[in-house]
């Protein structure tokens, strides 16, 4: 790769896991996915690693086992090498992305969405997202002064037809249905 394609970084990266380890005394890399299928790091052949600084890095295997993704990088020989990648988080160009079938969203579109409930009230913005076996939970900030007592909690909610009643990506906002005292 030419030094200059390697400084094209593209501007849609979004982080889909972390190297948590080497695989094997090879050079394989294991990789913990944020998402359960983990098609992205499946079928995309360029990785954008930001250890020891952002960098592409070319995709020669790659397979799931146990949960993880296991990988092989071209340049990246010997487990000494690969386990020098620990901790690096694992990013593709979100333009890269499989597409989804419809009402199926990835977390990363979610993140930072404001979310309201049926009656209009702000309950926040989603910070973050998780998994807790059955179903993706929203992890919803407060909005800003929106506590009168001072003690602005998260909200966790499960991201189910129940309490999730519209997605809109375009206007960046989720409609709940979920009152402000839950």
């Amino acid at each position: 790769m030419t030094e200059h394609a390697a400084s094209a970084v593209p501007a849609d990266l979004a982080q889909v896991g972390h190297v948590s380890g080497a695989y094997g005394v090879l050079g394989a890399i294991r990789v913990t996915p944020y998402s359960d299928d983990a098609d992205s790091l499946l079928k995309v052949k360029t990785w954008w690693l930001d250890k020891p600084s952002l960098r592409p890095v070319q995709v020669r295997t790659v397979r799931m086992h146990s949960g993880d993704v296991v990988a092989t990088l071209v340049d990246v020989q010997g487990r000494d090498a690969a386990e020098a990648l620990k901790g690096a988080a694992v990013s593709i160009p979100r333009s890269e992305f499989p597409a989804l079938p419809e009402n199926e969203y990835y977390w990363s579109d979610l993140i930072g969405m404001d979310v309201v409930n049926l009656q209009g009230e702000a309950l926040g913005k989603v910070s973050d997202m998780m998994h807790n076996g059955a179903q993706s939970i929203l992890r919803i900030m407060p909005a800003a002064g929106s506590d009168s007592e001072g003690k602005a909690q998260e909200r966790l909610v499960p991201f189910v037809d129940q309490f999730v009643k519209t997605v809109d990506v375009a206007a960046q906002k989720i409609t709940l249905d979920w009152g402000l005292d839950y």
